[in-house]
């Protein structure tokens, strides 16, 4: 199974066009464009998930404004989540499941019909937020990496094919729920990933 995108290339710089955050304040926060080929026989749905691999793991130091160095620990950011994609879907066009800032996150909304997407990391991450940006983000919200941080991020689109129509799942759900749904029923995966920093 392969994946890839229109709005970035593989390896590349991400536009800000998807991305939360931009050097001016917030970016365009659509979420991209991906199309796949090669679907495994069997296949009765499809997982997305895109996930930041290089999010700092203090978020002290992420607020204190200090550099962030490149050797700094580091661990996974989900940006997107989305389960029971149907077994004929090849493609997510650029802005359906996002296509500006919401602050304070956005409802459950179906993509291409039947799929449901799923809360991804910026809920907890703004929960104590009194700035107006603290809720329930569910869908996709774009990179936003700290402007400090010396390292440029990658964020990762997984893309899994499953032996079930549906995971049994509630309406609020979340990436490590959802590995676990998917234990024992992946087909095959795909990935394809771009590149993020607001470091000047």
């Amino acid at each position: 199974m392969q994946i890839h995108s229109n709005s970035f290339a593989h390896g590349q710089p991400i536009p800000a066009e998807f991305a939360l955050g931009a050097p001016d304040g917030f970016g365009g926060n659509r979420s991209p464009h991906l199309t796949w080929t090669d679907v495994p026989e069997g296949a009765r749905s499809f997982a997305l998930l895109c996930i930041d691999t290089d999010a700092p793991t203090d978020a002290a130091l992420v607020a204190s404004g200090q550099d962030i160095p490149v050797a700094h620990p580091r661990g996974d950011f989900v940006h997107w989540v989305v389960i029971d994609l149907p077994a004929d879907a090849r493609e997510v066009p650029a802005g359906a499941s996002s296509d500006g800032v919401n602050k304070g996150g956005k409802a459950a909304a179906p993509l291409l019909g039947s799929a449901r997407q799923g809360l991804n990391d910026y809920t907890g991450w703004f929960a104590e937020d009194e700035g107006g940006m603290r809720g329930d983000y569910f869908g996709y919200d774009g990179p936003y990496p700290p402007p400090q941080d010396l390292r440029t991020h990658r964020y990762f689109f997984r893309l899994f094919a499953l032996d079930v129509e549906k995971l049994d799942l509630p309406e609020r759900f979340t990436a490590a729920e959802v590995f676990n749904a998917m234990h024992g029923h992946v087909l095959a995966e795909a990935s394809t990933w771009g590149s993020y920093s607001l470091h000047p």
